[in-house]
Protein backbone atom coordinates (compact mmCIF):
# COMPACT_ATOMS: atom_id res chain seq x y z
CA UNK A 1 0.00 0.00 0.00
CA UNK A 2 1.40 3.49 -0.90
CA UNK A 3 1.41 5.83 1.85
CA UNK A 4 3.19 8.81 0.47
CA UNK A 5 4.79 10.32 -2.94
CA UNK A 6 7.38 12.69 -3.09
CA UNK A 7 8.67 14.66 -6.12
CA UNK A 8 11.15 17.67 -6.30
CA UNK A 9 13.02 19.02 -9.02
CA UNK A 10 16.47 20.69 -9.13
CA UNK A 11 17.63 23.62 -11.30
CA UNK A 12 21.54 21.77 -11.60
CA UNK A 13 23.17 24.96 -12.44
CA UNK A 14 21.34 26.98 -9.35
CA UNK A 15 21.98 24.31 -6.60
CA UNK A 16 25.77 24.32 -7.87
CA UNK A 17 26.32 27.88 -7.78
CA UNK A 18 24.82 27.75 -4.01
CA UNK A 19 27.27 25.15 -3.16
CA UNK A 20 29.79 27.24 -4.25
CA UNK A 21 29.13 29.95 -2.16
CA UNK A 22 28.82 27.84 0.92
CA UNK A 23 31.01 25.11 0.01
CA UNK A 24 30.10 23.22 3.73
CA UNK A 25 26.72 22.83 2.86
CA UNK A 26 27.98 19.66 1.05
CA UNK A 27 29.23 18.35 4.49
CA UNK A 28 25.78 19.15 5.94
CA UNK A 29 23.77 17.57 3.42
CA UNK A 30 25.32 14.86 2.26
CA UNK A 31 26.83 11.58 4.32
CA UNK A 32 30.77 10.88 3.02
CA UNK A 33 28.75 8.03 0.91
CA UNK A 34 27.44 10.33 -1.14
CA UNK A 35 29.59 12.47 -1.94
CA UNK A 36 32.21 11.07 -4.45
CA UNK A 37 29.57 11.86 -7.17
CA UNK A 38 29.05 14.27 -10.22
CA UNK A 39 27.99 17.25 -9.63
CA UNK A 40 24.77 16.16 -11.40
CA UNK A 41 24.22 13.14 -9.43
CA UNK A 42 24.67 15.30 -6.21
CA UNK A 43 22.01 17.47 -7.31
CA UNK A 44 19.63 14.54 -7.93
CA UNK A 45 20.68 12.92 -4.63
CA UNK A 46 19.23 16.17 -2.86
CA UNK A 47 16.23 15.96 -4.99
CA UNK A 48 15.81 12.63 -3.79
CA UNK A 49 16.27 13.61 -0.21
CA UNK A 50 13.76 16.27 -0.96
CA UNK A 51 11.54 13.94 -1.92
CA UNK A 52 11.82 11.26 0.92
CA UNK A 53 10.38 14.00 3.03
CA UNK A 54 7.91 15.04 1.13
CA UNK A 55 6.96 11.13 0.85
CA UNK A 56 6.95 11.52 4.92
CA UNK A 57 4.62 14.11 4.94
CA UNK A 58 7.11 16.88 5.35
CA UNK A 59 7.72 17.34 8.98
CA UNK A 60 10.35 19.63 9.63
CA UNK A 61 12.47 17.77 12.10
CA UNK A 62 14.70 15.66 9.87
CA UNK A 63 18.13 15.33 9.46
CA UNK A 64 19.77 15.15 6.15
CA UNK A 65 22.14 12.77 7.61
CA UNK A 66 19.96 10.15 8.15
CA UNK A 67 18.84 9.54 4.37
CA UNK A 68 21.94 8.19 2.34
CA UNK A 69 21.01 7.55 -0.87
CA UNK A 70 22.90 4.95 -3.54
CA UNK A 71 23.44 4.28 -6.56
CA UNK A 72 23.08 0.13 -8.14
CA UNK A 73 24.99 -0.70 -10.44
CA UNK A 74 22.04 -2.86 -13.05
CA UNK A 75 19.04 -1.62 -10.38
CA UNK A 76 17.09 1.74 -8.90
CA UNK A 77 18.65 3.51 -6.40
CA UNK A 78 18.07 2.64 -2.86
CA UNK A 79 17.88 4.75 0.14
CA UNK A 80 19.02 3.71 3.89
CA UNK A 81 17.49 5.26 6.28
CA UNK A 82 18.28 5.98 10.46
CA UNK A 83 17.26 8.74 13.06
CA UNK A 84 14.76 10.70 12.31
CA UNK A 85 13.72 9.70 9.31
CA UNK A 86 13.50 5.77 10.10
CA UNK A 87 11.63 6.90 13.10
CA UNK A 88 8.67 9.35 10.90
CA UNK A 89 8.85 6.13 8.39
CA UNK A 90 8.07 3.72 11.53
CA UNK A 91 5.10 5.78 12.77
CA UNK A 92 3.84 5.91 10.04
CA UNK A 93 4.55 1.78 9.08
CA UNK A 94 6.53 2.62 5.83
CA UNK A 95 8.26 -0.61 4.98
CA UNK A 96 10.52 1.15 2.41
CA UNK A 97 10.72 3.40 -0.57
CA UNK A 98 11.28 3.09 -3.68
CA UNK A 99 12.96 6.02 -5.95
CA UNK A 100 13.58 7.13 -9.32
CA UNK A 101 16.34 9.82 -10.15
CA UNK A 102 17.26 11.12 -13.17
CA UNK A 103 19.13 14.29 -14.44
CA UNK A 104 19.23 16.38 -18.49
CA UNK A 105 19.01 19.57 -19.70
CA UNK A 106 19.92 21.31 -16.57
CA UNK A 107 17.65 19.56 -14.45
CA UNK A 108 17.81 16.77 -11.46
CA UNK A 109 14.41 15.31 -10.39
CA UNK A 110 13.30 12.26 -7.88
CA UNK A 111 10.62 10.95 -6.74
CA UNK A 112 9.98 8.78 -4.12
CA UNK A 113 6.98 6.75 -3.43
CA UNK A 114 6.67 5.52 0.75
CA UNK A 115 5.34 1.83 0.57
CA UNK A 116 4.15 -0.29 3.47
CA UNK A 117 2.92 -3.97 3.51
CA UNK A 118 -0.93 -4.49 3.54
CA UNK A 119 -1.88 -5.52 7.29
Amino acid sequence: MIVGVGIDVVDVARFLATLERAPRLVEKLFTPQERDVPPTSLAARFAAKEAIAKALGAPGDLEWHDATVRRVVGGPPEVEIRGTVAARASALGIDRFHLSLSHDAGIASAVAVAERDVR
